[in-house]
């Protein structure tokens, strides 16, 4: 299946209609669906979430284009809530962190692979070895709070194991930035690339800054606080990859386009009929908001949208486990770091960061107390409780060793 953004008009606007009973529908299974099934919705979420953020930040800037923005953003709120209601209510915080990270680590690792610019796929990389990192301190803090093994959630595609420490993640801001993409010679894949992350970072930043505080457990609050701190770097990596140029229509033409992109790439590799329904239903309706804005384009700035978007969409992202490629991307570049825009070796960083890193972690560093004396093991729920006549919390020190 192919898609030609210029030919197909999708869902009219005035079609696209919802009841409180199609938003709120039967939500996927933790343990017998498949687990790109729950990345595909994780990562859908965030589109749609920054997408909804985005048109609020556009309507506060754009007068005349008011209106329209209203009438896409209300079909995307409830875009957003159909599809992030499909998370079970028996997925725990923490779980449903461990399904974040693993839509972190196997979306960058694919978007890496795909992307054509050297300097942004090496963004991609670096960011990836630190979400990588984070999927292993929480499955830690999972073993820790309720005496279960991630994989449960991971259903095998993803490795729990240590990548580049979260201790030495932390930088200056000025550190964080990078170079942008040039409008007017990047491909369209980069620029939807840069949109599918930083979409993704944001999500994160956000539940992990809503979900931290209602924990009892004091590790667990500052564990989410520090990498909540690391998803705000990602968010100021990936967003600044973004040509500040482009005009306010631009980038909303590219966030559409973007959202046609997705829902395709998710309705290609769906193996849950119900939800691959949702995904061709919702591509409809993305299709129809891009034919909205590629015409108020044509109205205000009298352009060509196809100088912006491709005729026909890049390949789609493949959802499938990316585990040899965050392995020789780990013993590649487990040691690099970031000195303003440039990428180096952790030995040529910043005063700056140094200085930053060295007062944060000054009291203590969540990540290492979380994960101290820890190594994932298949079964640690099962071997766990039966070691300690049933009662779940931290692994034994026997059941953290590796077969």
């Amino acid at each position: 299946m192919s898609v030609r953004l210029f030919d197909n008009k999708g869902t009219p606007l005035d079609q696209q209609k919802f009841t409180w009973k199609e938003l709120v529908q039967k939500p996927l299974s933790k343990l017998d669906d498949d687990a790109f099934t729950r990345v595909r919705v994780i990562l859908m979420n965030g589109v749609e979430q920054q997408a909804n953020r985005f048109q609020h930040m556009c309507a506060q800037m754009n007068g005349e284009l008011r209106s329209p923005l209203a009438q896409i953003r209300r079909v995307e709120h409830h875009q957003q809530t159909m599809i992030n209601w499909l998370l079970s209510g028996d997925h725990s915080p923490i779980e449903t962190t461990i399904g974040y990270e693993q839509v972190a680590i196997e979306v960058t690792a694919a978007i890496a692979q795909q992307e054509p610019d050297p300097y942004l796929a090496q963004v991609y990389r670096f960011g990836l070895l630190e979400d990588f990192d984070h999927m292993y301190r929480y499955s830690a803090l999972l073993d820790r709070v309720e005496g279960k093994d991630a994989n449960n959630i991971l259903q095998c595609y993803t490795d729990v194991a240590p990548g580049r420490p979260t201790i030495v993640e932390h930088r200056h801001p000025t550190d964080d930035l990078r170079d942008h993409y040039d409008r007017e010679t990047a491909k369209p894949i980069s620029k939807m690339n840069a949109l599918t992350i930083m979409s993704g970072e944001y999500q994160t930043r956000d539940y992990y800054m809503n979900i931290g505080p209602t924990f009892a457990d004091p590790v667990a609050r500052q564990l989410y606080a520090e990498i909540a701190s690391i998803e705000e770097q990602h968010v100021t990596q990936y967003g600044s990859i973004i040509d500040p140029n482009e005009t306010w229509l631009e980038k909303w033409m590219l966030y559409e386009a973007n959202e046609v992109y997705n829902y395709y790439s998710c309705l290609e590799a769906e193996t849950n009929p119900r939800i691959k329904a949702i995904w061709e239903r919702f591509l409809d309706y993305e299709l129809g908001h891009l034919n909205v804005v590629t015409e108020l384009f044509k109205k205000y700035e009298r352009r060509d949208p196809a100088e912006i978007l491709p005729e026909i969409l890049p390949d789609p992202i493949p959802f499938e486990s990316q585990r040899e490629f965050v392995r020789t991307t780990l013993e590649k570049e487990l040691e690099m770091s970031a000195a303003g825009t440039e990428f180096v070796d952790r030995m040529k960083e910043t005063e700056a960061t140094q200085a930053y890193r060295k007062h944060i972690n000054s009291e203590g560093s969540p990540s290492e107390a979380v994960s101290a004396d820890y190594k994932w093991q298949p079964g640690t729920e099962i071997a766990g409780r039966a070691e300690k006549g049933g009662q779940p919390g931290k692994a034994t020190e026997k059941s953290r060793q590796p077969a």
